[in-house]
């Protein structure tokens, strides 16, 4: 079996997983509770945002944990729009995002905020200029991911951060495809929120990261408890938290090494598949591009029998976005780039990861190339 599909989650090291045991057995506390073993949860989530703040240059003050991306995506675009509640609150977003961001745009839409879904060209970059020109005067937050799920381009945040600090409007980054794959420092970077998922850095799944600029005012999503310095009320994950900080420190301390070896593994599983089907075309940008995703497309066939195929040939790609596996609609990311439905339809994305070697490149290329000619030719 071979898992090509990093994009959607990714596996837990064992040195990861070991920090993480005696928070699920041996010293389970609640980090609420004022005896020992509560002290020792709290410590360890203490030691958790010291890590994760050291990892992204950010002060550990600025550092809060959620359930995941999707959660911490809700918590910053709601919570602005409630800061706002009562006057003319303008966001801006664009075509491409995460449905943990779209989809809460299009509920505040539903609520009156006034929402521009800003467009990307042909290989799934925001133009800065289109940007600049939709900026009005109630204009409350700009939400641009800073690399892209299925397509793995890499936005300008940076361009994007110093236009809208300029123009005096927030700005958030969905970084849960980035973070943990390409370097991110917030010591430089001008965003003022930024969030992201331990599961899609091998760490656990149901631990999110949320980066707030210390200066800003967010108000709690969650109620009920005085979690987070009082701003993410229940139980805190420990053990997922202790995953979250243990990942990230491993994977920005091979990810140098570990980019070079995925590029060159896209590199030649993109070339093997040319190599024996010439109108194979990829989607997005080659560079910037997240270092181990790649979508392609194929003539003629479904992405989703291609995907089926492959999975029974024991190669786990996917069509797009975990979360919207089961619809059979086009990606509306591939869709923003300007493709018709039929070529959107016919998309796969493969994602390398750590525990990838170069010599499952040539099993995946025999692979894909097999099932296309089946498929092709059934």
């Amino acid at each position: 079996m071979i898992y090509a599909d990093n994009a959607a989650t990714t596996k837990i090291p064992d040195t990861v997983l070991e920090k993480m045991l005696p928070f699920l057995q041996g010293e389970y506390g609640n980090a609420s509770s004022q005896h020992s073993f509560g002290v020792k949860a709290r410590r360890a989530i203490t030691q958790a945002r010291r890590q994760v703040a050291e990892a992204i240059g950010a002060e550990e003050t600025e550092i809060f944990f959620t359930s995941g991306g999707t959660e911490a995506n809700n918590w910053v675009i709601r919570a602005i729009a409630n800061a706002y509640r009562g006057k003319p609150t303008h966001m801006v977003t664009s075509e491409i995002e995460h449905h943990s961001v779209l989809d809460t745009c299009r509920a505040l839409e539903r609520s009156g905020v006034e929402i521009t879904y800003v467009p990307v060209n042909e290989k799934g970059m925001v133009d800065l200029t289109a940007l600049e020109n939709v900026i009005k005067p109630h204009t409350r937050l700009v939400s641009i991911m800073l690399a892209n799920n299925e397509i793995g381009t890499v936005q300008p945040v940076d361009a994007i951060g110093k236009l809208l600090r300029n123009r005096g409007v927030l700005f958030h980054t969905d970084a849960v495809q980035a973070v943990g794959h390409i370097p991110v420092d917030l010591s430089r970077l001008p965003v003022d929120f930024l969030t992201a998922s331990a599961h899609k850095f091998n760490g656990a799944k149901g631990a999110g990261i949320l980066y707030k600029r210390a200066e800003i005012e967010l108000a709690p999503l969650l109620t009920g408890g005085e979690q987070e310095r009082g701003l993410r009320a229940g139980t805190e994950n420990v053990a997922g938290v202790v995953s979250a900080g243990y990942a990230l420190e491993e994977s920005f301390g091979v990810m140098d090494s570990e980019a070079k070896r995925l590029r060159k593994m896209v590199e030649d599983t993109v070339d093997g598949i040319k190599a024996k089907i010439p109108t194979v075309w990829v989607n997005g940008d080659s560079n910037p591009r997240l270092p181990g995703l790649i979508n392609l497309g194929f003539e003629g066939v479904s992405g989703e029998a291609l995907m089926n195929v492959l999975s029974l040939k024991g190669v786990c790609v996917s069509t797009g976005a975990a979360c919207v596996s089961g619809k059979h609609a086009p990606s509306h990311v591939l869709l923003a780039l300007g493709l018709s439905e039929q070529r959107a339809q016919s998309a796969i994305r493969i994602s390398y990861g750590r525990y990838n070697t170069p010599d499952e490149v040539e099993r995946v290329v025999a692979a894909v190339c097999e099932a296309y000619y089946k498929i092709l030719h059934a």
